[in-house]
């Protein structure tokens, strides 16, 4: 049987979504790190480089950029290279912003630590609205 985790924290944006989860340490760049056009990390040094996100459920541990992210958020999302949610650790104003606009579910401040219950592979369900995550382990 498939163990599962569940993660709580306050509600957050966003419709349920599911997917296999990509995780990373780092933080996520929506300007400077993601290859909008491909959907991939372009960040040469960052740990998911070359690596897909498109359509999977984000786990990163922080976000940064400025007021750019908001647009291009959306603009991901209308090239169909965003992923289905973001998770992160502890996120910021910006972030959310720019997933509030796309309408990219977003959830941040988990308990447990989404970074050290979740692993790239994982299943996991996004309830945004009643702040739950469901991860279900793979392998």
């Amino acid at each position: 049987m498939a163990e599962t985790v569940t993660l709580r924290g306050n509600p957050e944006i966003g419709e349920i979504v599911e997917g296999e989860a990509i995780v990373s340490n780092e933080v996520f760049s929506a300007r400077y790190e993601y290859d909008r056009y491909r959907g991939v990390i372009s960040g040469e040094t960052h740990e998911l480089f070359g690596q897909s996100i498109v359509g999977k459920v984000a786990v990163f541990r922080t976000a940064k950029g400025g007021v750019a992210t908001s647009w291009m958020m959306l603009d991901v999302v209308e090239r169909g290279n965003c992923p289905v949610g973001f998770i992160f650790a502890r996120t910021n104003p910006v972030m959310v912003q720019g997933a509030a606009l796309a309408n990219v579910a977003l959830m941040h401040s988990l308990a447990p630590d989404p970074l050290a219950s979740i692993r790239s592979g994982d299943y996991a369900k996004m309830d945004p609205k009643a702040g739950i995550v469901e991860v279900t382990r793979r392998g």
